[in-house]
């Protein structure tokens, strides 16, 4: 095979190819799948449908679990279906699909964590003014630009990547289509590739960090400045699922791409992308379920009128 066209698809070589774990692993996905499905479009329809969560904050949580739901969508069911009927075989127009989306939701993640933590400095910080910063136009324009950077950075990886000649192999060492793995397969020059993928990571990683990291700095300032236990404990309470989510999402990063290059094996990569693409979105609602009562008593009361409706019917 001597360009890219002649590939019409790749083999997953998969988490692990233990006959005995495909069964356990196939149930235990699904049910993390079902788990993500349900938690994430059942925050985004009780935000919806609550007007008391009609506010900046639940705005961009909504679209945060669309794009969990995203990304997860992009990887979990193709992972299942390799667990149940042992097919591993991913076309080249899949593959590049899935990459495609799974950077989308990814990226637009990443940008969300960053409005959000911009959203709490407005809340925390100029408590008077939150209304006329955190405008309904403002809040728009930050969320449309969080989707056209990331369809526009995923664009390119895509394009890029799979501009590429594929000519050594077709096996992927890895339970999805991902940019570093395809890259590991291409025989043609790829350094420019590799720096693109760098750079477009790198900076939306490093602006999206520092926005968060300054915005907590002065949210801390202003907690430290405030003599009211009350006051100070209120307002972390509002930080606490977010900073929450931040950990959980680049903690993993950190862990996958800054451990020494002598413990770096690939199998500890899936582990981590198991975790990064298949379970951080399934935990980001219980986050914010579990620790906002807002949401908690939304839940309630939407439960309260569906066993209503139902006891009105029977």
């Amino acid at each position: 095979m001597e360009n890219s066209t002649e590939v019409t698809e790749f083999i997953l070589i998969g988490i692990t190819d233990d006959a005995e774990l495909q069964i356990p692993l196939f149930i235990m996905f699904t049910l993390i799948y079902l788990i993500t499905v349900i938690g994430n479009l059942g925050m985004i329809m009780l935000i919806l449908l609550d007007s008391r969560l009609h506010i900046p904050m639940y705005f961009f949580l909504s679209n945060l679990s669309l794009a969990d739901f995203g990304y997860s969508t992009a990887v979990t069911p193709k992972v299942i279906a390799g667990f149940l009927i042992g097919n591993k075989v991913i076309s080249y127009n899949a593959c590049a699909a899935q990459i495609f989306f799974f950077a989308v939701f990814l990226i637009v993640e990443n940008f969300l964590l960053a409005s959000m933590a911009y959203d709490r400095h407005a809340a925390v910080c100029k408590p008077l003014l939150y209304t006329t910063i955190m405008t309904t136009k403002v809040c728009a324009c930050l969320v449309i630009g969080c989707y056209v950077c990331a369809f526009l950075d995923a664009s390119i990886l895509t394009g890029d990547t799979f501009s590429l000649s594929f000519c050594r192999s077709n096996v992927i060492d890895h339970f999805f289509c991902d940019v570093p793995s395809l890259l590991a397969l291409s025989c043609s020059d790829n350094y420019n590739s590799e720096m693109a993928v760098f750079v477009l990571v790198g900076i939306n990683v490093i602006f999206s960090v520092l926005v968060i990291l300054i915005s907590y700095l002065f949210i801390f300032i202003i907690i430290l400045r405030m003599r009211s236990y009350e006051g100070s404990r209120k307002a972390f309470s509002t930080c606490a699922s977010h900073l929450t989510a931040v950990s959980i999402f680049y903690g993993t990063g950190i862990f996958m791409y800054l451990q020494p290059s002598s413990s770096h094996s690939m199998d500890t990569d899936k582990m981590a992308s198991v975790f990064y693409a298949i379970v951080i979105p399934m935990l980001n609602p219980l986050v914010y379920s579990l620790r906002n009562k807002e949401v908690k008593t939304a839940f309630k009361k939407a439960v309260g009128k569906t066993k209503s409706s139902i006891g009105f019917i029977f």
